[in-house]
C-alpha cells in the first residue's frame, strides 16, 4: 500500500496520527498542493476528488477520505480500537467525530480559506462568511470545554477518532488565530493530555 499525503495539513495528519496510534507504517507520497500536483491526470486516476489522503492498496484500487481510510486501517489492525468494539460503541464514536467534523474543523477551516491571505489563491474568498464561520468555531470550542468537564474524552472514557479529529483541528488551525481560551481549563488539560501521546508528534510530521 501507499499513502499519498501531504504533510502538515489537516486531513492527512489525522490519518498520520490514527496511524501511529496503530504502530503501522506505509509508505508515503509527498503531493503538493501548493504546487498543483493533486490536479494531474495521473494523481486523479488514484483520488478522484483530487484531494489528499488516498491509500492506494495492493490490487490497484484505491480509497480516498480520512474516515474512510482509518476504517479500512482499523480492520487490518483492530488494537487498540479507535473507532469502537462493538456496534452501540462504534455508533457513538462515529457521531462524536461528524460533530468533530462539522461543528468544529469544517467552520475552522472556512474561516481560514475565507480570510487568511494564504488562502487568496486557492480559494474565491468571502470574508463576512469566514467570520461568520469563526463564531461558530469559537462556540463549539466553549462547549466542547464544557463536555469535556463531564468525561475524559470527546466520545467517553476512551481515546478514540474522535479526539484525533479536534485535537487535529484545534492545533492545525492555530495558523488562522484559533486558540483555546484562558477559562476553558477542561479544554486546555484535554488538549495538552493528547499532545503528550507519542502518536501526536507524527500528526503534522514532515
Amino acid at each position: 500500500m501507499k499513502l499519498y499525503t501531504t504533510p502538515k495539513a489537516i486531513s492527512p495528519a489525522r490519518v498520520h496520527f490514527f496511524l501511529a496510534e496503530k504502530g503501522v507504517e506505509i509508505e508515503k507520497v509527498v503531493i503538493d498542493l501548493m504546487k498543483g500536483e493533486h490536479k494531474t491526470p495521473e494523481y486523479r486516476a488514484i483520488a478522484p476528488n483530487g484531494r489528499t489522503p488516498a491509500l492506494l492498496l495492493d490490487d490497484g484500487s484505491s480509497l480516498c477520505e480520512t474516515v474512510s481510510i482509518c476504517r479500512y486501517i482499523e480492520s487490518l489492525h483492530p488494537e487498540p480500537p479507535l473507532l469502537g468494539r462493538d456496534g452501540l460503541e462504534q455508533a457513538r464514536i462515529d457521531m462524536h467525530n461528524r460533530m468533530m467534523e462539522f461543528e468544529l474543523m469544517m467552520p475552522m477551516a472556512m474561516a481560514f480559506r475565507h480570510t487568511h491571505p494564504a488562502m487568496e489563491a486557492l480559494e474565491d474568498q468571502v470574508p463576512e462568511y469566514g467570520e461568520k464561520q469563526r463564531v461558530l468555531a469559537d462556540k463549539r470550542m466553549k462547549r466542547l470545554d464544557r463536555e469535556l468537564g463531564e468525561r475524559p474524552y470527546i466520545a467517553g472514557e476512551a481515546f478514540s477518532i474522535a479526539d484525533i479529529t479536534a485535537w487535529c483541528s484545534i492545533r492545525f488551525f492555530r495558523i488562522a488565530k484559533f486558540a483555546i481560551a484562558d477559562e476553558q481549563t477542561n479544554l486546555r488539560a484535554w488538549y495538552d493530555r493528547i499532545a503528550e501521546r507519542p502518536a501526536a508528534e507524527q500528526a503534522f510530521a514532515a
